[in-house]
């Protein structure tokens, strides 16, 4: 029996979907009224506070294959600390937290620029009863995940803003055990990132998953 096919998390996570369904489908209406020009300007844009905080209605998360994905590594690796930066409303979240309940417990720190979101995805963890597995640090995450991490990290899930994905790396390097997975979305949107772990002799194995995925092991 898994936490994810149970209530009130199963109920709580086809009504999150949806709503990120028709989230995505109302920013595409919104970005067409917008010029090419300015959207190419945003994409470049290294001013990812002023992205987050106009979007802030907006869910921007994992797709429901990703989401299952991460449930499924955290249960395979007995994950019992996971670090996640851009937590938004939190369906990646719970995903992982469903995993350390079924694993037997643990702590994952959640990061999340956009207080609104802070608030909706706190939420959301106490109505799927796994908020005892979870705090979500509100703030710049290079600034929230400096401190008070697990001396050994068994799972990060980079989420956030693309720009920022090899400073949280980094930030959080210390901390990863030998086989600690490292699951980046939208790897492809930040170079610098995917060139870091693809390096040969750079301390990771990596390969990209689906379409939209990198997945990266720490060797030691």
């Amino acid at each position: 029996m898994s936490t994810l096919t149970t209530e009130p998390l199963k109920s709580l996570l086809t009504q999150l979907f949806a709503d990120a369904e028709a989230s995505d489908a109302q920013m595409r209406r919104d970005n067409a009224t917008i010029s090419s020009q300015e959207l190419a300007r945003r994409a470049a844009s290294t001013d990812h506070r002023a992205f987050y905080m106009s979007a802030k209605d907006y869910h921007l998360a994992v797709s429901a294959e990703t989401a299952r994905l991460l449930y499924m590594l955290a249960r395979s690796s007995g994950a019992h600390a996971i670090v996640e930066f851009g937590t938004s409303f939190g369906i990646s979240t719970l995903h992982l937290a469903a995993a350390l309940k079924d694993n037997g417990g643990g702590r994952l720190i959640g990061s999340e620029f956009e207080p609104s979101k802070v608030t909706r995805a706190r939420n959301n963890m106490r109505a799927a009863h796994l908020s005892d597995l979870v705090e979500i640090r509100e703030g710049d995450a290079l600034e929230s995940l400096a401190r008070d991490l697990p001396s050994s990290i068994d799972l990060v899930l980079l989420d956030g803003a693309k720009s920022m994905y090899l400073k949280v790396l980094e930030l959080l390097e210390g901390h990863l055990r030998p086989g600690a997975l490292v699951v980046a979305d939208n790897a492809d949107r930040s170079p610098e990132y995917l060139a870091r772990v693809r390096a040969a002799g750079g301390g990771y194995i990596s390969v990209p998953f689906a379409d939209d995925v990198e997945l990266s092991m720490k060797l030691a």
